[in-house]
């Protein structure tokens, strides 16, 4: 049985958002959606003062309007809903295992929404083990043309990253832009004066190796147009400027915890924050 693409749902226009994106997605994977809604836990000492029963109604009017919405505009797309008792972290968690992917809402510019407020969002895309996709409210159109943008590294394994990006810019017929952002030492910064400039002689061994890592793909993927590019600066805030008209862009997050938890890297916490596009968040390595 071919897996649904998971919409996590709060009534916001931002998740409504993703729910557009995800069945724009779904049509190019010939699969289904989805859409869930994780109640927030109610401490027991409060069980008896709120009404969960208003809850209840309240999020299943709210999932079967945007499930009937997509369906409207979409006959035939395969749409299905539930409520998700365990909480926001353990069910969307539990849900995504269950897809291919999970698509939720954020808005850019620093502050979040919905299932990104606080840490439940960055905790999620933190800990999934599927790629999670990030919408903005009012990023665009659902089904954007452009390019396809993934951050690569030259220095460790990203197949995960790069065989989504390619999948993704296959499905769209879009090319692929591949861009490794160079972050030079302190040292760099203080000028001719005090240190010769190492970017001419850098720039063209980190070129050749971009190069030689898209190849593979180049080769798998010949129908997908493909440039690559070299950049001096943070990786997060060069992939969000080069973000430009991108349909999409497709960011790494090492799929390891540390002893305060899972996390998804300062490039991805960057990108995630600020692109004005949907960002999918692909855990590797």
């Amino acid at each position: 049985m071919t897996r649904s693409i998971v919409v996590g749902l709060d009534g916001t226009e931002q998740a409504r958002a993703a729910a557009e994106w995800a069945a724009e997605e779904a049509l190019l994977r010939g699969t289904g959606v989805h859409l869930v809604y994780a109640k927030e836990p109610v401490p027991e000492a409060v069980l008896s003062l709120v009404p969960r029963e208003s809850e209840d109604a309240w999020a299943g009017e709210m999932v079967a309007g945007v499930a009937g919405a997509l369906r409207e505009r979409r006959p035939g797309l395969s749409v299905t809903t539930a409520l998700l008792p365990e909480g926001p972290v353990p069910g969307l968690l539990a849900a995504a295992g269950e897809g291919e992917l999970l698509v939720l809402g954020s808005r850019a510019l620093g502050s979040v929404a919905g299932y990104l407020i606080g840490s439940v969002g960055l905790t999620v895309a933190g800990a999934v083990e599927r790629p999670v996709v990030l919408v903005r409210a009012g990023g665009g159109a659902a089904t954007p043309t452009g390019p396809v943008l993934v951050g690569t590294d030259v220095r460790q394994p990203v197949d995960a990253v790069l065989g989504f990006a390619f999948e993704e810019a296959a499905r769209r017929r879009s090319p692929v832009h591949a861009v490794y952002a160079e972050q030079l030492p302190l040292f760099a910064g203080l000028g001719p004066a005090m240190v010769p400039d190492i970017r001419p002689a850098v720039a063209p061994e980190i070129e050749r190796s971009l190069e030689d890592l898209l190849d593979p793909w180049r080769a798998k993927y010949p129908e997908v147009g493909t440039a690559a590019r070299v950049v001096v600066g943070s990786a997060g805030l060069e992939l969000v400027r080069a973000a430009g008209d991108a349909a999409l862009i497709v960011v790494g997050r090492r799929n390891r915890r540390s002893t305060l938890g899972a996390r998804i890297g300062s490039v991805a916490h960057a990108v995630l924050h600020h692109s004005p596009v949907p960002v999918a968040l692909v855990p590797h390595g």
